[in-house]
């Protein structure tokens, strides 16, 4: 088996709270956009963008999620805003990968929104290839639009995923697969 495949089937999500420095350069940011960039396609319509978050910027959208965050659950203890609040702060780079919808007559909304997914994917598989950690997360975050605005996305834009990407502190034990037996019919 070559090395590309034994690595793709190692692949397994890492939560956030066990990533940390050091992050991807800027050269593997570069490299890891460019794999997310070469999924499927269909009419080059590029139906996704990307939203790096890192360093300082972080805690600013900490600082948009708390708020939002206290304002729908006034009740909420001060420990559940300080996790909202921290939601970013573990990795030292999350990608929000933006599904952006082209109206086209030949290329329906859901093979754009499939493209924006397969993005985050490649996203996941890039960081494993590099060594590193990732986790592809949506949660409340990537659909509340006091936090899509301060992000800066247009009305009919939505988050496909925030992947996080960092070093992993821990590794996590592999889960269940499906048997093929299970999923696998032929026509």
């Amino acid at each position: 088996m070559n090395d590309s495949l034994s690595r793709l089937l190692q692949r397994r999500s890492v939560p956030p709270r066990w990533l940390g420095e050091p992050g991807p350069s800027e050269q593997e940011i570069e490299t890891l956009l460019k794999v997310a960039s070469r999924v499927p396609d269909h009419g080059k319509l590029a139906p996704w963008r990307f939203i790096l978050i890192q360093g300082e910027a972080r805690q600013r959208l900490g600082e948009v999620l708390a708020k939002a965050f206290q304002a729908d659950n006034p009740d909420a203890g001060s420990e559940k805003v300080a996790a909202e609040r921290e939601r970013f702060s573990s990795a030292p780079l999350v990608v929000a990968v933006v599904s952006r919808v082209v109206p086209h007559v030949k290329i329906p909304d859901w093979e754009q929104v499939l493209s924006a997914g397969a993005a985050c994917m490649n996203l996941l598989n890039g960081a494993t290839a590099l060594g590193y950690g990732a986790s592809w997360l949506t949660g409340w975050a990537a659909f509340d639009r006091r936090v899509l605005d301060a992000l800066g996305l247009e009305p009919g834009e939505r988050i496909a995923g925030f992947v996080h990407i960092g070093s992993a502190k821990e590794t996590p034990t592999d889960r269940d697969r499906p048997r093929l037996d299970d999923i696998v019919t032929r026509f």
